[in-house]
C-alpha cells in the first residue's frame, strides 16, 4: 500500500505492512527477445505471492472491525489460505481455514501440508457448494470474526493489487522496463485481476500513469463463470468506487471500458482448475532453462498456465509484456506425523495416499 499512499494520502485504507515492496521488476530473454517479470514471488521471505498485497488489506480491515480472528476459504492446496494462516500473527490476529476437494498435485500438497503443519483451526468441506453456508454458519457463530470469501476478492482486497499499479508506475518512471502493452497473469479468484484493471484506471486519472494504459490480460485456472469477464470488470468498477468512498478521487470510467481494457484468456485451462497441463509444463522447462539470473517460481496449475499465455503472446509479437509473477518463490516444508493426526481426518488421508506427489514434476507422472 505504501505507493498508494504516497500518492494518495487522504485515502483512508487500513492495512497492516506485511511484505517487502517494491517486488522487483526484471528482464528475462526469450527466445531472443525480452519480457519482464514482476516478482511478486519475493514479497516476502516466509511466504510471498500476490496474496500478501490482498491480506494487508484484508489485515487493515479485520483490525478496523475488532476481530480477533480472519477465516480463509479455498481449496486444500489454497495459495491465499496458507498465506493467510502464516501472516495473520503479523497483525495481531488467529488465523483459521475452511478448505474443500481439489485435485491432485505437488504444489497443492506442498500448500496444504504447510497448512495442516500450523496446526490452525481448519474445518474440512465436502465441496465447493458448501462455502456460502460455512461461511454464513461461522460468520453468525463467531461475531469477532472475519470471514474471508475464497482469494479474498471484494473491493477490500482488491486494493493490494490498486497499489501495485502505483509501484509498477514508479519502476517504469525509474526506466527498469518499458510501459507493457499488457500486464500477463493467473486469474483465479479474480481479486489481483480486478484490482490491476482498477489501479490502472486510477493511476491514469490522477496522472501517475502516463503512458498508454496496458490490457490487463488475465489467463483461466479457475472456470466461468468464476472469471467471467463481466464479473471481473464488475468488480474492478465497484473498487473504483470505494475509492471514492475512501475519500480518493472519482474516477469517470464506466462498466464498458473497463472490460475493453481486460482479457480473460482461456486457451489454457485445459482439464480445469488445479491440473497441470502439457503447455503449462513446456512453460515452466522453458523458463526454468533460461541462462543467467533464475526466472520466477511457477507452479503448473496457476502461473504455469499464465506463462504458457506469456510464451505464445511473446511468440506472435505481443509486446512489451509484464509478467505478474504471482507464486512465492519460497518453498514450505511437510508437516510432522503429529500435525497429521491433528487435522481433519479426510484432509490428512488425502495428504497421505498422495505423499509421493510432492516435488514430482508432472511430466514425470
Amino acid at each position: 500500500m505504501i505507493a498508494l499512499a504516497n500518492y494518495l494520502p487522504r485515502l483512508r485504507v487500513p492495512w497492516v505492512p506485511i511484505g517487502q515492496w517494491p517486488t522487483p521488476l526484471t528482464a528475462i530473454e526469450l527466445f531472443g527477445r525480452p519480457v519482464w517479470v514482476k516478482h511478486e514471488g519475493d514479497a516476502h521471505p516466509r511466504y510471498g505471492g500476490n496474496k500478501v498485497r490482498t491480506l494487508e488489506a484484508w489485515f487493515g480491515h479485520a483490525q478496523a472491525r475488532g476481530a480477533r480472528r480472519i477465516w480463509a476459504i479455498g481449496a486444500y492446496g489454497s495459495n491465499h489460505t496458507i498465506a493467510t494462516i502464516l501472516h495473520a500473527p503479523l497483525a495481531g490476529l488467529d488465523a483459521a481455514a475452511m478448505a474443500f476437494p481439489q485435485p491432485v498435485s505437488e504444489w497443492a500438497i506442498e500448500n496444504c501440508g504447510a497448512i495442516v503443519a500450523t496446526g490452525c483451526r481448519l474445518i474440512r468441506l465436502h465441496n465447493v457448494v458448501e462455502v456460502p453456508f460455512a461461511a454464513w454458519w461461522i460468520a453468525r457463530r463467531e461475531r469477532d470474526s472475519v470471514v474471508m470469501p475464497p482469494g479474498g476478492a471484494t473491493p477490500i482486497g482488491t486494493f493490494g493489487a490498486v497499489a501495485a499499479v502505483f509501484e509498477l508506475a514508479d519502476q517504469i518512471a525509474a526506466h527498469l522496463a518499458p510501459p507493457p502493452r499488457r500486464v500477463v497473469l493467473a486469474v483465479g479468484s479474480t481479486c489481483t485481476t480486478a484490482g490491476l484493471v482498477a489501479g490502472f484506471a486510477l493511476a491514469q486519472a490522477i496522472g501517475v500513469w502516463r503512458w498508454p494504459v496496458p490490457i490487463v490480460h488475465g489467463v483461466r485456472v479457475t472456470p466461468w463463470p468464476v472469471t467471467s469477464r463481466v464479473r471481473t470488470a464488475e468488480l474492478a468498477r465497484r473498487t473504483l468506487v470505494r475509492v471514492e468512498q475512501l475519500g480518493g478521487p472519482r474516477v469517470a470510467i464506466g462498466l464498458r471500458e473497463l472490460i475493453g481494457r481486460l482479457v480473460i484468456d482461456g486457451k489454457e485451462l485445459g482439464p480445469g482448475y488445479g491440473r497441470a497441463t502439457p503447455r503449462s509444463d513446456a512453460a515452466m522447462h522453458d523458463i526454468a532453462g533460461l541462462p543467467g539470473a533464475p526466472g520466477p517460481r511457477l507452479d503448473g496449475v496457476y502461473s504455469g498456465k499464465a506463462a504458457a499465455a506469456l510464451l505464445r503472446l511473446h511468440r506472435a509479437g505481443i509486446g512489451p509484456l509484464v509478467f505478474w509473477a504471482s507464486k512465492s518463490t519460497a518453498t514450505l516444508a511437510p508437516p510432522s506425523p503429529a500435525a497429521l493426526d491433528q487435522a481433519p481426518a479426510a484432509i490428512a488421508h488425502w495428504l497421505r495416499r498422495h505423499d509421493d506427489v510432492r516435488a514430482v514434476p508432472t511430466s514425470a507422472r
